[in-house]
């Protein structure tokens, strides 16, 4: 090879690294300054409000000077659990079934379609929540809008259980086949394979998909919006209408002033709901690197 072409392909290559170089310095330099325009706004709003008084008020009133976010926690808690307590058992039922059951057509099928509904946006499975589960839940329970926390819980279930059927499917999938091949000629049945042998060894996998799947859960913010009443108060029922730190924030931001306190304090809301996130998928990446 020429020199020329030589020198040609070593500036190809420096110029390639340099591209990668400044996209990920980039994205990383994003990332910064959204970080440092929450925390800015939130910390200001916090020093002003107290944490004491933010984290643990039970009342938003801006026009008496109460910010308090309890309430919004516990019902994203509620949202997050319920969600957790639909999504556990379909998502891993229908990953044990693509693994060890479907037959190879209808796992080629299933798989890809299942995977499609990651890419849904999700003002389309709230339109579809609202338009649909909320008027069946009006008429089920005899009265209401069928906006309630409910409704929030099966929507953001069906938008989580992509994530908990493809990490779980693949947790399965990982198990080495000597365990299924030795546990079979000991007489163990299908089922007792997969119960007693799968399940286990496939633990930390699907433990880290339904934390990553819980995380997304009390980070959605535009569907459970659209279904979840959005109202105030503590909630008694899940047939109650309810309001979450996401949704809170959505329904605040177009009534209120740049830069006024009950501003910042959404910003304060939203680091809050930063730590818990990155609190989830944390745990969620350190143990699905551990399995």
């Amino acid at each position: 090879m020429s020199p020329g072409r030589l020198l040609s392909r070593h500036r190809a290559d420096l110029g390639a690294k340099w591209l990668v170089l400044v996209c990920a310095a980039l994205a990383f330099l994003v990332l910064l300054l959204i970080t440092i325009l929450i925390f800015r706004d939130g910390f200001s709003a916090l020093l002003e409000i107290g944490l004491g008084n933010f984290l643990f008020g039970t009342e938003w009133i801006p026009s008496a000077g109460k910010y308090g976010i309890s309430t919004f926690i516990l019902n994203s808690v509620f949202l997050t659990l319920g969600t957790l307590a639909l999504a556990a058992p379909l998502g891993v039922g229908c990953a044990i079934f693509l693994a060890e059951v479907a037959p190879y057509r209808v796992r080629q099928a299933v798989r890809p379609a299942t995977d499609l509904l990651v890419g849904i946006p999700s003002v389309v499975y709230g339109l579809v929540g609202m338009t649909l589960l909320c008027p069946l839940i009006a008429d089920l329970s005899g009265g209401g809008s069928g906006h309630c926390l409910l409704a929030a819980i099966i929507v953001v279930t069906i938008m989580v259980l992509p994530t908990v059927v493809s990490i779980s499917e693949d947790s399965l999938r990982a198990v080495p086949r000597e365990y299924k091949e030795g546990a079979l000629a000991l007489g163990a049945t299908h089922w007792q394979v997969i119960r007693k042998v799968m399940l286990p060894a496939a633990r930390p996998g699907i433990v880290s998909a339904l934390i990553l799947g819980m995380g997304r859960a009390i980070g959605e913010a535009l569907a459970a919006y659209m279904v979840i009443g959005n109202a105030f108060a503590m909630i008694h029922s899940p047939l109650d209408p309810a309001r979450t730190l996401t949704s809170h924030i959505v329904g605040e931001i177009p009534e209120i002033a740049v830069g006024s306190l009950q501003f910042r304090a959404l910003f304060a809301t939203g680091i809050v709901l930063l730590v818990i996130i990155l609190a989830f998928n944390s745990i969620g990446f350190i143990t699905r690197r551990r399995s």
